[in-house]
């Protein structure tokens, strides 16, 4: 087709399908993270997520994201992919078919509101939470992708750099779990009996399969192959290294010992801290900025930790903080040498101009996503029960939730082939369900 570059439109699709591989990364990340009864009902959240998001792009997300419209949000050109075909769409990349360019946007949608779920695993219905992220991604994230990358977007428009969403992804999911954290309440012994993880392979392969599909999170942002996509590329990488590094370190100072949760909890917030720089600053600048976002997550989670605020997987530490820190450091280290279409920042010679640029739309984002997200979850508490009843989320969430388990007890478990009860005999030799 004339106007397609067949090599960038080669690398925005496998970074697409990178991307996609985040979610299985996240489902065992969030999944190994949490208590075995309620495993299963996390990782569903994560392929809900997936499923709703996509749909709902489709339909009107991307248009109200990246539509012709207003300072705050598009309009309904693009409802439904109308218009959104092979050509290349101008406004955002040349050289790619638009199609190419919605889909991999509708990803990052979704990948986002699956991030929330970390906040409310063991006590939220599962159909409270199709409902919420299905409002949310319509009311939240499409507004706050207009703001900062959609056609006159106010952010936008002010200079704010986010390369890859460090402000639209991670810091509204960030903001969004603690304020859906402080209205589900704790969990029932929450203070009282630790939480442990259950399956730590399960963490350390989650974290592995998200700092693989980041490549395509960060470098395929730069859409197209290109010196950018490849130092997004770089950063991305020595940043999550960077990460590793930081919370090893404080792990062994605070608590005399390494752990492979926190060193895979630090390789995720170093990821998250590099993302809305990862195309603006050097390799150097990445490693300061992974060490720093890691830093302050680890920080953040002991300060939650004396809180009585139950945010399960500490959503806000490993994405809101890190994301804040990134994105303030993103004024700090954003170079023109790096990439001309970026800015200078406080280092390269800017001034302060980017860095208040970068906090306001912090800042805007903060409030937003918290505004916004305590009004949807208010309104759903008003039409529906949020929290599953106590006795379910003492037994376990997965039975109730799901008719499923995820480790059978005894040989056989509780369901059989399809579905179907097992029978047994009784000690009369009766059989019984």
């Amino acid at each position: 087709m004339a106007g397609i570059d067949a090599g960038n439109t080669a690398w925005l699709l496998t970074s697409a399908a990178l991307v996609l591989v985040m979610f299985p990364g996240l489902a065992f990340f969030y999944g190994g993270l949490s208590r075995s009864p309620s495993v299963l009902n996390t990782l569903m959240m994560t392929i809900a997520a997936l499923g709703v998001g996509t749909v709902l792009w489709v339909l009107v997300g991307y248009s109200l994201a990246f539509a012709p419209g207003s300072p705050w949000l598009g309009g309904l050109g693009f409802a439904g992919f109308q218009h959104v075909a092979g050509a290349p769409n101008a406004t955002y990349v040349d050289g790619v078919p638009h199609i190419l360019f919605a889909v991999f946007q509708g990803l990052f949608a979704a990948i986002t509101i699956a991030l929330i779920s970390g906040a409310v695993v063991e006590r939220m219905r599962f159909v409270a939470f199709l409902a919420f992220i299905a409002l949310w991604s319509l009311l939240v994230y499409a507004p706050l992708a207009h703001w900062v990358w959609g056609d006159g977007g106010w952010i936008r428009e002010t200079g704010a750099l986010d390369f890859a969403g460090g402000t639209v992804v991670h810091i509204s999911a960030g903001v969004a779990a603690v304020v859906a954290a402080v209205i589900l309440g704790r969990r029932r012994d929450f203070g009282r009996t630790a939480f442990v993880p259950h399956n730590v392979p399960f963490v350390v392969l989650g974290a592995g399969l998200l700092w693989f599909g980041w490549f395509g999170f960060n470098g395929g942002s730069a859409l197209g192959a290109s010196d950018i996509a490849a130092t997004a590329f770089a950063t991305t990488h020595v940043a999550a290294a960077a990460g590793v590094l930081a919370w090893i370190t404080l792990d062994s100072l605070w608590h005399r010992h390494a752990t492979a949760v926190g060193a895979a909890t630090g390789a995720v917030a170093g990821l998250v801290g590099i993302t809305p720089a990862a195309g603006f600053v050097t390799p150097l600048a990445a490693l300061g900025i992974g060490a720093c976002g890691s830093a302050a997550a680890f920080l953040a989670i002991r300060v939650r930790s004396r809180s009585r605020i139950d945010d399960a997987l500490d959503v806000f530490a490993c994405h809101g903080v890190a994301g804040i820190v990134g994105a303030v450091l993103t004024g700090v280290f954003a170079s023109k040498t790096v990439n001309p279409a970026g800015a200078d920042g406080l280092l390269a010679g800017g001034g302060v101009g980017l860095l208040g640029v970068q906090i306001t739309a912090v800042l805007a984002a903060m409030v937003y996503a918290g505004a916004a997200t305590g009004a949807i979850l208010l309104l759903l508490g008003r039409l529906m029960p949020l929290r599953v009843p106590l006795a379910i989320e003492v037994a376990g969430i997965d039975q109730a939730e799901h008719g499923e388990e995820a480790y059978q007890s005894g040989g056989l478990g509780s369901l059989g082939s399809l579905g179907a009860p097992v029978i047994l005999p009784d000690a009369g030799g009766r059989e019984r369900r």
